[in-house]
């Protein structure tokens, strides 16, 4: 993944469900789409194709296990996913400062 942000990287995390699919996969250490499917409020076919989402971006991989698959969170793509979230919130922290300091300035000359 490159430093720009990834769309496809956030669309994948966009989603609420898939979030917590991800933390339940940290928390747990691995799943699979029958035992995520179990403490989600969604079908295991559900949660098989938000997994499939996840797979395409990185962010988890499977591994076959019998019938099952058996997924795990990829630790140096979520980093990197950190890293660039960590990037895009300093970028709005800086836009959102020059916002404020021009608000102030508005607001200055207008008690002037």
């Amino acid at each position: 993944m490159s430093s720009a942000v990834d769309d496809d990287l956030w669309s994948a995390v966009g989603d609420p469900t898939r979030r917590r699919m991800l933390d339940l996969l940290l928390a747990e250490g691995s799943g699979t789409a029958t035992s995520l499917s179990a403490q989600l409020p969604v079908t295991r076919q559900a949660v098989a194709k938000h997994l499939a989402v996840l797979d395409r971006v990185g962010l988890v991989h499977a591994t076959p296990s019998g019938r099952e698959r058996v997924y795990r969170v990829d630790d140096a793509q979520l980093a990197r996913a950190v890293a660039q979230l960590s990037a895009v919130g300093a970028t709005w922290d800086a836009r959102l400062r020059r916002i404020k300091r021009i608000a102030e300035a508005i607001e200055r000359s207008r008690t002037q």
